[in-house]
């Protein structure tokens, strides 16, 4: 099967098979689309044929009679027939096609069947199938129209495309697109995928002279080392922006904490990002973020700085108040940049960052150079509004330089056919123009989003396991074991068969202690009244022991020093593979899913990034005299445990709840290794 999809996506001619003249069949409305399409075109109705009118009989006599050849056969029969159309388009020279309709697996059993007999002549012929399931996909700058939405032979031709996981939501962020005005390259909707994926997808685009900046809607990943690849191919040489389905499907992936919160939604999004995409959390957000990335990018950068300038003081403070909520830097401008603006303003203006010029004036376009030379800004934001008699925003900012090399978003407030023409003439420079400050804020996120992942070192070396997990069930004190030989500091602890030896233990530690049942099918021990914490004496150890069960073994550990408590924990993901998910420790795990996930094997640098993505990282940060959180440990425990998980195809997980971040250090309080033949 040929991995080039140029015969799918910008073919030398097109047939559709199944084609009507009944208004209100999809063979008609695909016919109707494809109308405008400058290339060779042929329609195929076995039943109905007409030559004399361009129908023909077949997809081979229709090739006879056509001035170029057919390389895309759109598919507009029932579920039923397309194996066998597709056969025929294949034997005819065709090699691609296009099936937009239902019928196919979630149709139960017999739908399967016929999704089955499709894939069977596709991987005989080699033909590439984009669908079932989809409304199409379309190409403006071809005049290419292989959708039953008649709006979409409008949408103009641009430099943003569109790949999603629904044909629906293709169309509905393409339209969202141009609104916001920007033009398509292209716009795909998978469907069921049954050849065509994402992946596929994305690697065509990679390529895409035309294309600078991708959407990308996922509902669902059959292969998630493929679209990570692919999204990686493409994110380096071009921003991503990737929106994923499923905030609520918090489905139980394992019994532990780590499977529980390692939903599909959040590891799927960590995945992305990973990749090099900016993930946003709704299609809003998605356009705002193309319609700047497409336009502009910051140089890379870790902390990106941000100056506004607005001619509005409300305005600018939304602006200010969110840049603060996403953490992005507003520098005071420097002391220089300072008094040149204060040559250019009145003196009643606020001119440290926001700088508010008041109503803008002929000075405006200096007050916008000056802001964007300061050496601690990389970004600027502006808010106007379009007033009768006042600056003519877009001459000012091109006056000012703005653009590609002094990047900018802009907001014009205004009647709408005001706005319009500004925002024409800014885009034309290369400007992005939001609706809004609210718009604005998202697209100066997702510009400092990808400024800060271009900034990341590349991928360094894993260190390779300095143990790999031995076989057979692990209790908590051997897999307290295993940690030690993974460099990862564990309590002083005994473990104890009788209560005798349980007492001996206690003697030999001297009190507090922590006394836990051991037994390694015991997933969560609180859970069964196992831990009993702070025992001191004699007495209070029986009483223990008695709540545990005294002919049951028990681990007999040091209490440890007070701290912050984390999760740790590496798994297989079904669809990723091995990942590695840190943040709040104990109960408050699962309530809260304050979490940061990424794919394993991880580097020690990028591992020591995880915690800066938890909203509680101030609690790791010395919090009210607390202790501070080492990062080159915390990167080399995770790295470590990443690693050996990796070296271990046996082990499902590995979890430790807690991992306690204390004055002296990082100390496992509990760990959890479940083998995979627990899980099947």
């Amino acid at each position: 099967m040929t991995t080039n999809l140029t015969p799918l996506f910008a073919p030398e001619g097109v047939v559709v098979i199944g084609a009507s003249r009944q208004s209100g069949k999809l063979g008609a409305a695909m016919a109707r689309s494809l109308a405008a399409f400058p290339g060779a075109r042929a329609l195929v109705n076995a039943r109905r044929p007409d030559p004399d009118e361009g129908v023909y009989a077949s997809v081979a006599e229709a090739a006879e009679h056509v001035g170029g050849r057919l390389d895309l056969a759109v598919l507009c029969v029932p579920a039923a027939g397309c194996a066998d159309a597709l056969a025929e388009a294949a034997a005819a020279g065709c090699r691609a096609a296009l099936i937009c309709a239902g019928g196919f697996g979630e149709a139960g059993p017999e739908g399967e069947e016929y999704a089955e007999a499709v894939r069977r002549v596709a991987d005989e012929t080699g033909i590439r199938l984009l669908g079932p399931n989809t409304s199409g996909f379309f190409a403006p700058h071809l005049g290419l129209t292989a959708s039953f939405v008649p709006a979409a032979g409008q949408l103009p031709a641009g430099d943003v495309a569109v790949v999603a996981a629904s044909g629906g939501v293709n169309h509905a962020l393409a339209f969202d697109l141009v609104t916001a005005g920007n033009g398509i390259s292209l716009g795909v909707g998978v469907g069921a995928g049954l050849d065509v994926t994402v992946a596929d997808a994305l690697e065509h685009l990679a390529g895409d002279g035309r294309t600078t900046a991708v959407a990308l809607h996922l509902e669902t990943v059959p292969d998630g080392p493929r679209l990570v690849a692919a999204v990686r191919l493409v994110a380096a040489v071009k921003p991503v922006v990737a929106l994923v389905v499923g905030r609520s499907d918090v489905g139980d992936f394992a019994r532990s904490h780590t499977g529980a919160l390692a939903t599909s939604w959040r590891t799927t999004r960590a995945a992305l990002r990973q990749a090099g995409a900016v993930v946003v959390d709704d299609e809003r957000e998605m356009v705002d973020a193309l319609t700047a990335l497409s336009r502009i990018q910051l140089r890379p950068h870790p902390d990106p700085g941000l100056a506004i300038v607005t001619a509005q003081a409300g305005p600018g403070l939304l602006l200010a108040d969110r840049a603060g909520t996403d953490g992005i830097r507003t520098p005071e401008l420097s002391e220089a940049t300072q008094r040149t603006l204060g040559g250019l303003l009145s003196p009643l203006t606020y001119q440290r960052n926001p700088v508010d010029t008041g109503r803008p004036g002929e000075t405006f376009a200096r007050v916008l150079d000056t802001t964007a030379a300061d050496p601690e800004v990389d970004l600027l934001s502006v808010y106007a509004l379009t007033e009768p008699d006042s600056v003519d925003l877009a001459s000012a900012a091109q006056d000012a330089g703005l653009g590609a090399d002094s990047p900018a978003v802009v907001v014009v407030g205004g009647l709408p056919e005001d706005v319009a023409e500004q925002r024409a003439r800014l885009h034309k420079a290369g400007i992005p123009v939001l609706t809004g400050p609210a718009s604005a804020a998202n697209a100066v996120r997702a510009l400092v989003t990808h400024a800060r992942q271009r900034a990341l070192p590349a991928d360094g070396a894993s260190p390779p396991p300095t143990a790999t997990v031995p076989p057979g069930p692990l209790d908590e004190d051997a897999a307290k074991t295993f940690l030690a030989d993974l460099g990862i500091r564990t309590p002083h602890r005994v473990a104890c068969d009788t209560p005798a030896d349980a007492h001996h233990a206690l003697r030999l530690l001297g009190g507090p202690v922590a006394v836990k049942v051991l037994d390694a099918a015991i997933l969560h021990k609180t859970e069964v009244g196992g831990v009993h914490l702070g025992v001191r004496t004699p007495d209070e150890l029986d009483a223990a022991l008695d709540a545990i069960g005294r002919d049951r073994r028990c681990l007999v550990e040091a209490m440890a020093p007070a701290g912050v408590d984390l999760v740790l924990g590496v798994r297989r993901d079904p669809v990723f593979g091995p990942v590695v998910l840190a943040g709040l420790g104990g109960t408050a795990a699962e309530a809260l899913a304050d979490v940061a996930i990424r794919l394993a094997p991880l580097p020690v640098a990028e591992a020591a990034s995880m915690p800066d993505d938890l909203a509680a990282r101030a609690l790791l940060d010395g919090w009210r005299g607390g202790p501070v959180l080492d990062r080159a440990e915390f990167g080399r425990v995770v790295s470590a445990l990443a690693a050996a998980l990796a070296a271990s195809p046996g082990t499902a997980e590995i979890e430790i709840n807690p991992l306690r971040l204390t004055a002296d250090g990082l100390i496992a309080l509990d760990a959890v290794i479940v083998r995979t033949a627990d899980r099947t």
